[in-house]
């Protein structure tokens, strides 16, 4: 085991999370599952004691990370947010979306409100009283079955009807542009399944969009663009736990979590658009059954 800092956080231990938000925020292997595991397979006692107290430092340094990852993710999609907040724009003085990239700003709205309304409801109580290692590591587990789930789903003969019924592209996937509105908020209601630490976003919202016909870098595109809003308002709505009197002794090491996290997030992201053209969900759910099942039992 790692030694234990006897301060709130070490920069190494802020470092060591932001790399790990980076990469787990985006590969669908639940970001918060992993944060909540890690410090207690390393022996950071210190950020264990956080984890379940009501009142603590450990969510505003949480939604840091989070924050961080986020960064990373506008970095990467610059253009295509900037595309997306002109078409938005455009939308509001026709008051209708005509093209592709006008619907699609209109299916992430439509997908952000659930989640946000979830988020402002439940993610005190069921952080408080699932964030924890074994819990997370259970969830995990539970995670791995969902990305297996998106994958059989996919393949359904149903599934591959509905998408040569709203429109395929080349490789017979559905159109990103075809979902309807209501499906949005279905998979954005989804999304909010993240919250539950094991439960990856980006896994739960990819697993639903194959369900719907989307093929898997759709199903991912569409999964890193909705999980940039509400990771950054939930940072703005938490910022002034950072900068009130819980932030006490651990801003600075927020922030370079923070920027770690970014960092990392970029080439994440980067790796994970190439690998969806023509790869599956599969490894990760393997990873998280194994993964998960071996820190349920280290941590029973």
């Amino acid at each position: 085991m790692l030694p234990i800092a006897s301060s709130l956080i070490t920069y190494f231990q802020a470092i060591v999370l932001g790399v790990l938000q980076g990469v787990t925020e985006l590969f669908p292997i639940s970001s918060l599952g992993h944060t909540v595991i890690f410090p207690n397979l390393f022996g950071w006692n210190n950020i264990v004691r956080w984890q379940s107290q009501p009142e603590s430092p450990w969510l505003a340094f949480v939604v840091m990370l989070h924050v961080g990852s986020a960064v990373g993710l506008l970095i990467y999609f610059w253009r295509t947010w900037v595309e997306l907040v002109v078409a938005f724009f455009h939308t509001l003085r026709k008051r209708r979306a005509d093209t592709p990239t006008e619907r699609l700003a209109w299916l992430i709205i439509a997908a952000t409100i659930p989640v946000g309304i979830f988020g402002l409801l439940l993610e005190h109580p069921v952080r408080v009283a699932l964030a924890k290692p074994l819990t997370a590591s259970i969830f995990l587990m539970v995670n791995g079955l969902i990305l297996f789930g998106g994958e059989y789903f996919r393949r359904r003969a149903e599934v591959r009807a509905l998408a040569r019924r709203e429109g395929m592209k080349d490789d017979g996937g559905r159109r990103l542009d075809t979902l309807e509105y209501r499906e949005a908020g279905v998979i954005g209601a989804a999304q909010s399944t993240a919250l539950v630490a094991g439960i990856s976003r980006d896994g739960v919202v990819m697993s639903t969009g194959l369900a719907r016909g989307l093929d898997h870098i759709d199903a991912a595109r569409f999964a890193f663009l909705l999980a940039t809003p509400p990771i950054l308002l939930a940072g703005l709505y938490k910022f002034p736990d950072l900068t009130g009197h819980l932030g006490n002794g651990i801003r600075s090491e927020a922030v370079v979590a923070a920027v770690a996290a970014a960092v990392t997030a970029v080439f994440t992201v980067a790796f994970l658009m190439r690998y969806f053209k023509t790869r599956t969900l599969i490894p990760f759910a393997i990873y998280c059954l194994v993964f998960g099942f071996a820190m349920v039992l280290y941590n029973a």
